[in-house]
């Protein structure tokens, strides 16, 4: 999908998750609805968002997904506030409609392990686990930060600051031999984006985000981290 593509989306859960979203997406041109199971959610906050269709009933129920378009949706955004809801509404979007790009939010991190590609789960974010990395990511030099998971987990986007020993210090990204199921994609420097190329040469403070796939993980870190 370009940046002129007009997405429709789903969002399930008109908390202030799904209603920052919401906002966000129709501010970017795209069409969003909101489903939402409580009258009272709904009530008070239908039409407060310009341009968000809102639609009370049970995110669970086929015919409320039916009723909100997830035939015709882009993406579904499942992000209530109970893990077992998110699980069965990412499952009916994938199974029963077929949605291109299903994300999940993660309530309690010990569930983690369930939101992948099994229930329909294209993307799924813990919100707990984002915030303890970049938490460690703004104290951590020398350390892999793990920040986010795609997947269910077979692509991981961590984060390393090059300390002054790092192997891959003073070196090409083309030479420092990474996997070739991993990637180099941005560095920053002194506050600014460093779009990576091979001829980008890595310097003590960088911060590296690199996307690592299959079991690349453990290499990266090696080449990355003295």
């Amino acid at each position: 999908m370009n940046a002129e593509h007009t997405m429709n989306v789903v969002i399930a859960g008109g908390g202030s998750v799904g209603r920052f979203i919401a906002e966000q997406l129709v501010g970017g041109g795209h069409q969003v609805v909101i489903v939402e199971s409580e009258a009272r959610v709904v009530s008070q906050y239908e039409g407060t968002i310009e341009g968000v269709t809102w639609l009370k009933g049970d995110g669970c129920d086929f015919g409320t997904l039916k009723a909100a378009g997830l035939e015709r949706a882009d993406v579904v955004a499942s992000v209530t506030g109970d893990d077992e809801d998110n699980l069965v509404i990412s499952l009916l979007a994938k199974q029963e409609f077929a949605v291109p790009r299903v994300v999940a939010r993660v309530n309690n991190p010990k569930n983690e392990w369930m939101f992948n590609e099994t229930w329909g789960i294209d993307v799924s974010v813990s919100t707990p686990h984002l915030i303890t990395g970049l938490v460690q990511e703004a104290v951590s030099v020398g350390s892999f930060v793990r920040l986010l998971s795609f997947e269910g987990g077979k692509a991981k986007l961590s984060e390393v600051t090059l300390a002054a020993d790092s192997p891959a210090a003073g070196k090409e990204i083309a030479e420092i031999g990474l996997p070739r199921d991993s990637t180099v994609v941005a560095v920053l420097r002194d506050e600014k984006l460093v779009v990576p190329r091979g001829d980008t040469i890595l310097r003590v403070g960088d911060e590296v985000l690199v996307l690592a796939t299959g079991d690349s993980e453990d290499a990266v870190r090696a080449i990355l981290i003295a």
